[in-house]
């Protein structure tokens, strides 16, 4: 058994941008080969402010601690994660969301608040200071507490909270819609999911850049420690208790995924949190062009190339393209990440939507595509 990897403290300036929300919907095509560097421009959708604070994320710092034990690609496990996690071939063509799935579904989930304790995250460690929090929880319809549910965390991006994604109980998102129909469908199968915040001891954290990159850096804390043991104590997933090793033990089980700063969460949870996941949906988001950084995490961390799945998107016209590409480029001059569709040869997949730019419409698209690939059986 794995424990989880303390003390990998990265001295790093990561590369990472705002989300926005936009529901509208677009048409275009899908690039899957590793593109040319996209264009700069911003769509009236998007910040400037947001754009002006864009560059190359420079690493200048060196992991140092080790995991116990890890696995290895022998381990016989990725016969049975192949046939019952995810279906063998990520697909070459991003789906674009179905206009009618904007609409509310006639089988519809359900929104639930969850409230939760945790701590300020710069004094985490010493736990002088006590947070009350909230997450948004998504229950798929027919939630039956007697069954086992897939769960995915769902982190928003700048300038945003844990209500920007799914909305509320009493106001629900389009991305609900989305959610629901897509179930209904069996597009996606029902899962639960789980929209947080980094945000720490104001709603407005996530609108100062600097202090989101050190909250992003530090969430990890909170997560494994407050977050997943407040849902899946309350909620039926496939850990049998919240212990640590019951935790671990479900990582096959559980994804964590975000746009733009929530990409930058998604990175930092693959950096901190492998004990924990399996399956991460970076987007529009970088922490570093260091391949090397990357190789370090995962020789680190104890873990094989098999043991994880990285489903990657962005679009040609995002201003975050550049460095999310050239991160991802340079991650595949390393063994430990391995491009392919499918989990059976490999652990990492990347798709650049043509036309495609940093706002809502992108978001839920890659959202989409991802949660239409993990853990469904029916593709």
């Amino acid at each position: 058994m794995k424990h989880a990897v303390k003390g990998i403290i990265p001295i790093l300036l990561a590369a990472a941008i705002c989300g926005c929300s936009n529901n509208t919907a677009t048409s275009s095509g899908v690039n899957n080969s590793l593109p040319r560097e996209s264009s700069s421009s911003l769509s009236n959708t998007e910040s400037t402010d947001c754009k002006s604070s864009i560059g190359n994320a420079v690493a200048d710092g060196t992991t140092t601690s080790s995991a116990e034990s890890g696995n290895t690609a022998e381990s016989g496990d990725i016969i049975e994660q192949e046939i019952l996690l995810s279906p063998k071939t990520f697909p070459k063509d991003l789906a674009e969301i179905p206009h009618k799935y904007f609409n509310a579904a006639q089988e519809q989930g359900t929104l639930v608040d969850l409230n939760y304790t945790t701590y300020e995250s710069f004094s985490y460690e010493e736990k002088t200071q006590v947070l009350q929090k909230h997450a948004v929880v998504y229950l798929p319809y027919g939630y039956n507490e007697q069954e086992k549910y897939n769960v995915f965390y769902l982190m928003h991006g700048g300038w945003s909270n844990e209500t920007t994604t799914l909305g509320t109980p009493e106001a629900p998102s389009i991305m609900k819609n989305v959610l629901d129909n897509a179930i209904s469908e069996g597009k996606i199968p029902p899962l639960i999911v789980v929209c947080p915040t980094y945000n720490n001891t104001s709603g407005e954290d996530s609108a100062n850049y600097s202090f989101a990159l050190q909250l992003t850096r530090n969430y990890h804390n909170e997560l494994i420690n407050d977050l997943i043991p407040a849902v899946e104590g309350k909620y039926s997933s496939y850990a049998e208790s919240v212990s640590v090793e019951d935790l671990i033990d479900a990582r096959d089980h559980r994804g964590f995924g975000g746009f733009s700063m929530g990409s930058v969460t998604t990175w930092r949870t693959f950096e901190y949190c492998l004990d924990y996941f399996r399956y991460f949906a970076p987007s529009s988001g970088s922490i570093t062009t260091d391949g090397s950084y990357m190789d370090d995490i995962v020789r680190n961390s104890g873990y094989a190339w098999s043991d994880f799945f990285l489903v990657a998107m962005t679009g040609t016209e995002d201003f975050a393209a550049s460095a999310f590409e050239q991160q991802i480029e340079n991650m595949q001059n390393y063994d430990s990440f391995r491009y392919s569709d499918t989990e059976k040869d490999g652990n990492l997949t990347f798709r650049i939507k043509e036309g495609y730019s940093h706002n809502g419409t992108a978001s839920m698209e890659y959202t989409y595509n991802a949660l239409r690939w993990f853990w469904n059986t029916n593709q």
